[in-house]
């Protein structure tokens, strides 16, 4: 007995008349496979979670003072627009989905999952930054692997949000051990 293999759509009669039914549902096809409103109410976390880390980047950016806080500060404000770019991402994907992106001041604190931090030396906003990008690293992991194959579009953007968070996170430990003399993580 032979499995038999999923059905793969190659009509391109039958994919035009579906995408000409289902206009107003945007960019979200019939053979989407998440439920969009659960991405949607994730993405707006992954965006509060970004606008959090540009403010404290910003803000570390131009309060660091101190021998070489130039060098640092210059790292934080290379930062801070990187991760404008992920909160210009995930707003983008939000609106593609069909929802608004919550940019509202009120709440944001509580929906991201970094901290937005109260560090006021050098070395503690390094370790701030460090701390919340190793939250971003950790939890982006996590939606790549909900988000699978499922909705393939939001799981290779938080992907490549990966990469440049785990950058950040190498810049932020490199700076604490230059900092401090000694590895913070050991390895």
């Amino acid at each position: 007995m032979s499995v038999k293999e999923p059905a793969f759509l190659t009509d391109v009669q039958e994919l035009r008349r579906r995408s000409k039914l289902q206009l107003e549902e945007g960019a979200v096809t019939s053979n989407y496979g998440g439920d969009v409103e659960q991405t949607i109410a994730i993405l707006q976390n992954v965006l509060a979670t970004e606008i959090v880390c540009v403010l404290r980047y910003t803000m570390h950016a131009i309060a660091a003072n101190g021998i070489d806080s130039e060098a640092v500060k210059a790292e934080f404000a290379k930062h801070a627009s990187e991760e404008q770019l992920h909160m210009t991402k995930v707003a983008e994907r939000i609106n593609q989905l069909g929802g608004v992106p919550n940019f509202n001041p009120e709440g944001i604190t509580t929906r991201s999952a970094a901290e937005y931090g109260n560090a006021s030396q050098l070395i503690d906003m390094i370790k701030e930054n460090l701390v919340a990008e190793r939250i971003a690293v950790e939890h982006y992991r996590e939606l790549i692997r909900y988000f699978g194959d499922n909705d393939p579009t939001t799981r290779v953007m938080i992907e490549s949000i990966l990469t440049n968070e785990e950058e950040h996170a190498n810049d932020m430990h490199d700076l604490l051990v230059a900092h401090e003399g000694h590895p913070f993580i050991e390895k």
